[in-house]
């Protein structure tokens, strides 16, 4: 036992073996600091992938074009979103020349006129201006030929529908929203909690915090509520939306037919040789909640409402494809409240639906937010250009995004204004309103929208 002692002993005191003993320990300190750096990295590369600076509520029309905005400028962004898949609500959308304007700011144009139906002409009939005529003589107007409406077909295949949502191969990615809590101001931050690919269930339990945030949630969105902004009105009216498909084909010019006979008005046109989307806007009644989640009841409901309409009406939604039926009750902001509204607080906003619902009597909708996200990228790209690196994380920088978004509100207003104003004079129009009031409504599109069409030349500018 003293022999090894004396043996360990020696060798403990050994210079080479201190030496060989010190690099070991070395090798073994530089070993666990570059452990240490390496997990501080991981850690600040995962709080990087965390904290989006820029986060968007809503992965409809709106707030995937905004996304798509902004990553055509460099500005990195997540999009929030309930769903876990692309939804495939609705039948079709109507996007206008100044929508088409925008898309192809997007880059989106090219490829989704390969699946789109260019329409150029629009006809409207009413009853009580054809009694001179013979039944169901239409009255149209003629779109400007050079800049065609085009009609999109929701019902596209898995793969156009990544394409048209991934251009380029260059995605971005949409994380599904778990909760939200409410909504508070820290400062210029809000506090959103959602689940993400990747995120474990601890990364969850505590918020995570965003510099900015924009509501394209629709129209009851939860952002508007945060801003304060009064709530959506209600249209005495409801719009039922359908598709009905002729395996043989149809007769049917590439054109927008609209109908109206007894407050009850409807619309159709075709998407293409084989298909046809309309819709039938009426009085509301206490019968439309029990048929609101049930296709079967709603083209039941809708079928005695047209009574009366051409034949081949009342055969289109007959046929109707059941599944593709949907039942809304209409809502829109109104114009003094556009007008007046506040939609910016700190570094948060408002885009499309969540901003500017409004009636579809003009089928502004999808394009007006289209319009919106052009103009809030472009806001905030030319903002954010003016901050170097160094500050990009600083006050400056939120000052800067609010410029931003002023900027935005102030270039919108007046377009979401007139626009809101003349959808809701035409839903008097076509609504269960009086003749005094019809006779009002009429007297203000004259004054005001006298080239009814205008609408849909406006030019939201380059991205």
């Amino acid at each position: 036992m003293d022999e090894q002692f004396q043996l360990r002993k020696q060798r403990d005191l050994d210079p080479l073996s201190i030496f060989y003993r010190s690099q070991v320990h070395s090798q073994r300190e530089r070993e666990r600091e570059m452990d240490g750096r390496e997990l501080k990295a991981e850690e600040e590369e995962e709080e990087e992938e965390e904290e989006h600076e820029i986060v968007i509520v809503g992965g409809g029309i709106c707030g995937l074009a905004t996304a798509l905005a902004l990553h055509r400028k460099g500005v990195r962004s997540v999009v929030l979103e309930r769903s876990e898949t692309l939804r495939a609500t609705g039948a079709a959308i109507g996007i206008l020349t100044n929508g088409w304007l925008a898309l192809h700011q997007l880059g989106l144009a090219s490829l989704l006129r390969q699946s789109s139906l260019p329409f150029q002409r629009c006809k409207d009939w009413a009853s009580f201006l054809s009694k001179s005529r013979p039944e169901g003589a239409i009255y149209g107007c003629d779109f400007d030929d050079s800049k065609p409406v085009m009609l999109l077909d929701f019902a596209l295949d898995e793969e156009s529908n990544q394409r048209a949502y991934h251009p380029r191969g260059h995605g971005f990615k949409t994380h599904k929203v778990q909760t939200f809590q409410t909504l508070r101001p820290l400062e210029v931050c809000l506090v959103v909690n959602f689940r993400a690919p990747g995120f474990s269930r601890d990364k969850l339990s505590g918020p995570l915090i965003h510099q900015v945030l924009i509501g394209c949630d629709g129209t009851n969105s939860v952002v508007a509520d945060f801003l304060e902004l009064k709530p959506p009105k209600a249209f005495p009216l409801s719009a039922v939306r359908g598709l009905t498909k002729y395996p043989s084909g149809h007769a049917f010019a590439h054109e927008f037919v609209r109908m109206r006979r007894n407050n009850i008005m409807v619309g159709r046109v075709p998407i293409d040789d084989k298909s046809v989307h309309w819709m039938v806007g009426q009085q509301s009644t206490p019968k439309d909640a029990r048929a609101l989640q049930n296709p079967d009841l709603i083209r039941q409901s809708t079928l005695p409402s047209i009574d009366g309409f051409p034949p081949e009406i009342q055969q289109m939604i007959e046929d109707s494809d059941v599944e593709s039926l949907s039942l809304t009750r209409l809502r829109y902001r109104a114009p003094w409240d556009l007008l007046l509204g506040k939609f910016r607080k700190g570094t948060v906003t408002v885009a499309g639906d969540a901003m500017h619902a409004m009636g579809p009597f003009l089928g502004q909708g999808g394009s007006a937010g289209l319009e919106d996200a052009i103009v809030l990228a472009r806001c905030l790209y030319q903002k954010l250009s003016e901050v170097d690196q160094i500050q990009s994380r600083s006050q400056m920088m939120m000052h800067k995004v609010g410029e931003a978004m002023d900027q935005y509100v102030k270039e919108r207003r007046m377009r979401v204004v007139r626009l809101s104003m003349q959808t809701y004079l035409t839903g008097l129009l076509v609504g269960p309103s009086s003749m005094l009031v019809k006779l009002a409504s009429i007297v203000l599109m004259v004054i005001f929208f006298r080239k009814q069409n205008d609408h849909s030349r406006y030019d939201c500018g380059p991205l």
